[in-house]
């Protein structure tokens, strides 16, 4: 059975500059340089900086849903666990994104469901790994 390909939009290219040793700096044209060390001595490493685009991909789809439901978030943290595989490439074979949330108004139920629609429809970061990669969730919410 044949599939009708997604209509796509372009996206402003990255440039990576190696500056030295195992590190590099990534940009995108009019945005601010990021630092990425490949053994993450003075930098995040490639795998850390997936996984914070992971986490605030999501936080930020979370921040937005709380919004629009008229609870503000005053306070989010997000702690990523990962598991990779140990073959090379040791890619992401799974993680759990723990939520810890302080909205005044919202409800717990409300909280879990804005932190799935992320997850589940929202993030493109998460919408861009592998199917096999499972992402799960926890959520806390802060007094």
């Amino acid at each position: 059975m044949a599939t009708t390909p997604e209509a796509t939009v372009a996206h402003g290219p990255i440039e990576v500059e190696w500056v030295g040793g195992s590190e590099f700096e990534a940009e995108r044209r009019g945005a601010p340089k990021m630092r990425i060390d490949g053994h993450a001595t003075s930098a995040p490493s490639p795998f850390d900086a997936l996984l914070a685009a992971l986490a605030t991909c999501a936080a930020t789809d979370v921040v937005s849903i709380l919004q629009k439901q008229r609870t503000p978030v005053e306070r989010l943290h997000v702690r990523v666990e990962a598991q990779r595989v140990q073959a090379t490439p040791r890619r992401l074979a799974a993680a759990v994104l723990h939520f810890t949330i302080r909205a005044s108004g919202t409800t717990a139920a409300k909280a879990a469901r804005a932190v799935e629609l992320s997850i589940t429809k929202y993030c493109s970061v998460r919408s861009s790994l592998s199917a096999a990669a499972a992402v799960t969730w926890t959520v806390a919410l802060e007094p």
